[in-house]
């Protein structure tokens, strides 16, 4: 299995259908183990391959702080670091996904190896809204 990072394909069309308000729905983050097999072809969330463990349940966490804005000509998104409190946990990598619509995949994440927990925080740290770094990041080519 192998988990690989992108904007979902379904996101990108869904958001020209006006499926996904980021301001207003709520997204949401779930981890998943290596034995997980996510990539931008991932269409929905899925349990197969989440992490299981102390502090964290499946679903995921709710995502805070998002903001939708521009930077240049990039549309971007900025989101509050997520954390999973007192959690013994391993992840490999996330899904970015809208539980207000069915569920449906926004992006997905490969930590690059194996990150883990023992009754700490799990943190994850979203990079800046920038043209060149925001997590979620909409250009044209």
């Amino acid at each position: 299995m192998a988990i690989t990072s992108g904007i979902c394909i379904s996101f990108k069309k869904e958001i020209l259908l006006g499926e996904h308000d980021l301001d207003t729905d709520t997204i949401k983050l779930a981890l998943y183990t290596s034995a997980a097999s996510l990539s931008d072809g991932t269409t929905a969330y899925t349990t197969s391959g989440e992490t299981a463990g102390t502090g964290y349940s499946a679903g995921g966490i709710t995502l805070t702080g998002i903001d939708v804005t521009t930077d240049s000509s990039v549309a971007v998104v900025s989101i509050t670091d997520a954390v999973v409190s007192t959690a013994t946990i391993t992840a490999r990598g996330a899904l970015i996904y809208n539980s207000t619509q069915a569920d449906k995949a926004v992006a997905v994440f490969d930590f690059g190896a194996d990150k883990s927990s023992s009754n700490g925080n799990f943190t994850i740290q979203f990079p800046s809204a920038a043209a060149a770094t925001a997590i979620i990041r909409i250009k044209s080519s």
